[in-house]
């Protein structure tokens, strides 16, 4: 009967490259109510690897699988185990690179990697926890060996790790950053981030400051491009107020010192001076808008790394 499965299994196929955790898991919700689907979970790093614990694959009965464990090396040979607890209606662990069984499956950095794959029986743990995304709010599932089950995790661990014998995968919301302004460095920055699969909300100078406009949570990175202290103001004190983790603005150091006089002359506490980014950008100066946008986005994202770390 094994025979019969094995030979009669599909061929996996990359559905997609994509490797947003959030798309990965409606992925797996769709498969499962579309014939059925397993999660693969990266559990263990030995030495090197490519990606972080709690990754994911998701994989299709059809064949199909999205998301990576690893560089590229070692998602086809995955699926074909997948596919394989699928059909058996049974998870297992399995293992690549050093200590693997898959002798001719080396990773080209050298370590080897765990991944347990869990045959999906329910999406309600995951529909939660997309939900919980969707309206920017931290979220995790808890995977179980000793009784092969998938939950929403009631506390969420800073990073994804063995909490006791269940394994919890943390995901938080993904990037939002505010642009704000109407210049050409600010279209860029827009079109950059959103070409990066940012959320992007842009304030122009002449939107009113409500608060709506201006919903920023700990997610949120804020960028000032506006080529004038006075039409920055309002949404730079406001930020500063926020838990936003990025705060950039343009200008020279020249510019930022008559900011920073301007702040402290309206009484701003001089302990948030401190979050503004300016120059704004990882490198500089720039003299275009394209590597303006570039030393923009590398900022917010090595935020954004030291943020969740």
């Amino acid at each position: 009967m094994n025979d019969f499965i094995t030979t009669n299994l599909p061929v996996p196929v990359r559905a997609n490259s994509d490797d947003d955790p959030a798309t990965i898991l409606r992925f797996a919700t769709d498969a499962l109510n579309n014939g059925g689907a397993a999660l693969a979970t990266l559990v263990e790093v030995r030495g090197g690897a490519a990606r972080a614990l709690g990754d994911h694959v998701a994989i299709a009965a059809d064949g199909r699988m999205c998301g990576y464990v690893s560089g590229g090396c070692v998602e086809a040979a995955l699926a074909a185990e997948a596919l394989q607890a699928i059909a058996e209606g049974r998870d297992r662990i399995v293992k690549f690179g050093e200590g693997s069984p898959y002798f001719d499956l080396a990773l080209p950095c050298g370590g080897g990697i765990s991944v347990v794959i869990h045959v999906l029986r329910s999406d309600d743990a995951i529909i939660s926890v997309l939900a919980k995304l969707a309206a920017r709010h931290p979220a995790a599932l808890s995977y179980s060996p000793q009784y092969l089950a998938l939950a929403e995790a009631k506390e969420i661990p800073r990073v994804s790790q063995w909490c006791g014998d269940k394994f919890v995968s943390v995901y938080h919301p993904r990037t939002k950053i505010l642009v704000c302004g109407q210049s050409g460095e600010a279209d860029a920055v827009r079109r950059l981030a959103e070409s990066a699969g940012y959320d992007v909300e842009v304030l122009r100078a002449s939107d009113q400051l409500t608060a709506p406009a201006l919903a920023i949570d700990r997610f949120t990175a804020v960028a000032l491009l506006h080529h004038d202290l006075d039409a920055e103001a309002g949404a730079l004190t406001h930020a500063l107020t926020s838990p936003a983790f990025y705060i950039g603005a343009l200008g020279s150091s020249r510019t930022h010192r008559r900011r920073v006089e301007r702040l402290q002359a309206c009484g701003v506490n001089p302990d948030q001076l401190g979050r503004i980014k300016a120059p704004i950008g990882i490198f500089g100066p720039t003299r275009d808008t394209i590597n303006l946008a570039i030393s923009v986005l590398a900022d917010v994202a090595s935020a954004r790394l030291r943020s969740l770390t």
